[in-house]
């Protein structure tokens, strides 16, 4: 069975493997674009500020009753 390798282009356009791997020297390769991020830039700008106050003790015990058992 082939690989499926997941990657994303760096703002310098370089392509950049999410995992390691290793391909064999002389190994032939098709990149299929599957399109820009899902995500719109303002969702991840957000995340660290949304991060700091969802990641806090007090956060996990008002909803320590919806966890799965």
């Amino acid at each position: 069975m082939k690989p499926t390798i997941e990657a994303e282009v760096d703002e310098h356009g370089n392509i950049r493997p999410k995992e390691p791997f290793f391909l064999p020297p002389g190994s032939q390769l098709l990149i299929t674009v599957l399109g820009e991020s899902a995500l719109p830039e303002t969702a991840l700008l957000s995340e660290a500020s949304l991060a700091a106050d969802w990641n806090r003790p007090e956060e996990d015990a008002a909803w320590v009753g919806l966890a799965p058992e």
